[in-house]
């Protein structure tokens, strides 16, 4: 009789501890968020101060501190995670897919980060399923270009690249999640 009490005691224990461990993960906040956020924001802002300007006047932002991208033959495709900005306040979490064929060969590591003009155009992005077309280029934000480069349809999205080379380098098809904290 006692041992069972005292592994009833173990067991509730445990759950107790599992539920604190994972309710941050089911609210959708991972307290580290806030730090590889941060960490995401200042790698732009250190490396690309050309973007200034954009942090100053943008409604809001999506930073993907790290996105892998490959491909090989015809097949490829990426993946990352970022931090939703509305207003300089971090609100969500999302993460971004492409998949492409075509030729293609390499595999790359870079950041990303997209602005929002205004509320309307961050608004559509947290509706979730947003897609960035093939218009839409994805300049390298440490160069010349980056300082003369404004909103192409209420967005305007940069790269720095940080390891690796890959012969295509294009943000169109990127698809992207939504979720709030």
């Amino acid at each position: 009789m006692m041992k069972n009490m005292k592994m009833m005691r173990i067991g509730m224990l445990a759950f107790l501890l599992a539920g604190l461990v994972f309710s941050t993960a089911h609210a959708g906040w991972d307290p580290a968020d806030g730090d590889r956020a941060k960490a995401g924001v200042e790698f732009f802002r250190k490396n690309a101060p050309a973007l200034d300007r954009f942090f100053d006047k943008a409604y809001g932002y999506v930073v993907f501190p790290d996105v892998f991208k490959g491909g090989y033959f015809i097949v490829g495709g990426g993946h990352g995670n970022g931090y939703v900005y509305e207003l300089n306040t971090l609100v969500g979490h999302s993460s971004i897919t492409q998949f492409n064929v075509g030729p293609q060969l390499g595999g790359q590591s870079f950041s990303e980060i997209i602005f929002f003009k205004d509320k309307a155009e961050l608004d559509n992005f947290k509706r979730g399923n947003y897609e960035l077309n093939a218009q839409v280029a994805g300049i390298v934000a440490n160069t010349g270009a980056a300082t003369s480069i404004d909103y192409s349809h209420g967005v305007a999205v940069f790269v720095l690249p940080k390891a690796g080379i890959m012969a295509e380098a294009t943000v169109g098809g990127q698809k992207f999640s939504y979720r709030q904290y």
